[in-house]
């Protein structure tokens, strides 16, 4: 006969069971109803592992809904600015504005995609507070980052090259090309030596509808963002002034600061609004 002791944990082990038994589907539907996200490392025998979503997740949807449905009222998609460059852009312009390096006056938000062809309009004039794009036109990049898209990229003097990263524009001047507004590098060692390489955003007859027919592709800068004549003092006169630029291109090695998307979050949820 067996003692009471060994009848007793057999029972709890037995009920243990039955408990098992009644709570598994229950978890089974909880990691059913949650998105799985990416995977830490190499997958055990036994099958992937997955990181315990953090408590800052809920915030970081919000985020991101709120950033595609501004996305969406821009009618960005529909001229050709991708989502992955505006949130990245956006991520920025909030890090600039949580360090107070833009203006209060202004929540404009200029985007360059130097992944797309010069024959294609590839910058964009963004009005966030007023959820409508004021410019969307060619721009040209440097000599030596390539033909019709650019595909290499320099901070270095004379390299006539253009430079990647975030800008915050600053004051205007007159110089050889005419009126041209002064453009400051804020990602140390992609773009910081702007000032000194006169990078500056100014209007150039080879930024032209005409110009891409005749040559198939935009004539190209020693680096700046040249803008079509017919546009450019308009569009400085816009942007001028502490408002942000994000220049984009294909640059796996390109990293800033100002893509934090904690700072990004926190400036979003003390401020209740993206701008």
């Amino acid at each position: 006969m067996e003692k009471p002791s060994v009848i007793r944990r057999n029972r709890l082990k037995r009920r243990a069971r039955r408990a098992a038994r009644r709570i598994l589907p229950f978890v089974a539907s909880l990691f059913m109803a949650t998105p799985l996200a990416t995977p830490m490392g190499s997958a055990k025998a036994t099958g992937a592992e997955y990181r315990v979503p953090t408590a800052s997740e809920p915030r970081t949807s919000a985020f991101n809904s709120t950033a595609h449905q501004l996305y969406s009222e821009l009618g960005a998609e529909a001229t050709g600015l991708r989502y992955e460059v505006f949130q990245k852009a956006l991520t920025g312009y909030l890090n600039l504005r949580h360090d107070g390096r833009l203006s209060d006056d202004k929540q404009l938000l200029t985007v360059i995609d130097f992944e797309k062809p010069s024959t294609e309009k590839r910058l964009w004039v963004l009005d966030l507070a007023g959820k409508h794009i004021l410019f969307n036109t060619l721009v040209a990049h440097g000599h030596n980052s390539g033909e019709n898209v650019a595909t290499t990229f320099s901070n270095e003097n004379e390299s006539n090259m253009s430079s990647l990263g975030f800008y915050v524009t600053q004051g205007e001047y007159q110089g050889k090309h005419g009126r041209s507004l002064k453009l400051e590098g804020v990602d140390e060692g992609y773009n910081d030596n702007a000032m000194s390489r006169s990078v500056v955003m100014h209007g150039a007859e080879y930024v032209s509808e005409d110009f891409i027919k005749q040559f198939g592709r935009l004539g190209r800068s020693l680096g700046c963002p040249a803008l079509p004549m017919d546009q450019y003092n308009e569009i400085i006169s816009t942007v001028t002034g502490g408002t942000c630029l994000f220049l984009n291109g294909a640059d796996a090695q390109y990293s800033s600061k100002y893509l934090n998307q904690d700072v990004a979050l926190q400036t979003y949820f003390q401020t209740g609004a993206l701008v």
